[in-house]
């Protein structure tokens, strides 16, 4: 949304919400909640969860500084899935009524249809999304996109915040065959050495993922 906005814009319309922190695991919108504001994220990552009838978390997507939390509900009569911040995390929330009057003043009322086309792709869970790809590579893929949305605020940029366990449940995939795949990376000098997940080599990542290595 801020590319879309520009700076100027951006600047102004997190002016005009109240800043918010969050812990690392903190959720900053739940599932089925009312949707009567959106928050703005200026600093850190954070995971877009929907929870299935059978009481599954499915991924849907990852978002970053620049990004609008809880535009969907726009759409509907509330929250569509739950966001959780991947990182600590800096929002600044605004009403839904004030950031409709923000971009009717502005003249920016397509920024918004653009951002949510744009959006609309992620309703379908992150795994469907890599449907085609072999587990190697949905591990890698994943990897790869939260690592591509590291911020300079970040310690460790390279580091990917999820447990076997949380990788596995994104992907759809049982946790022995990550935790098969995760040594295999190591091993070929994708990933450091050690009890946390992290990326060693990002143009061997991109590989592993089926993409160009640039």
């Amino acid at each position: 949304m801020r590319s879309l906005l520009g700076d100027e814009l951006w600047s102004k319309i997190i002016a005009v919400g109240s800043r918010c922190h969050f812990k690392s695991g903190q959720a900053l919108v739940r599932q089925g909640d009312p949707g009567d504001f959106l928050l703005l994220l200026t600093s850190g990552r954070v995971s877009v969860v929907r929870s299935n009838d059978q009481g599954a978390d499915l991924l849907l997507a990852l978002r970053a500084p620049g990004d609008v939390i809880g535009e969907m509900a726009r759409l509907g009569e509330g929250r569509t899935a739950s966001v959780q911040a991947i990182d600590r995390c800096v929002a600044h929330r605004v009403t839904s009524s004030a950031f409709e009057a923000f971009l009717d003043r502005h003249h920016v009322q397509g920024a918004l249809t653009d951002y949510l086309v744009s959006k609309l792709s992620e309703t379908v869970p992150y795994q469907h999304q890599l449907i085609h790809f072999s587990p190697r590579q949905r591990i890698a893929r994943l990897m790869l996109d939260v690592v591509a949305l590291a911020g300079p605020e970040l310690a460790d940029p390279m580091r990917v915040p999820f447990s076997l366990e949380m990788v596995a449940g994104s992907l759809g995939l049982g946790r022995s065959t990550v935790a098969g795949h995760v040594a295999s990376l190591r091993t070929a000098g994708v990933l450091r050495p050690g009890p946390r997940l992290a990326v060693s080599d990002v143009r061997l990542l991109r590989m592993e993922a089926g993409l160009p290595p640039t």
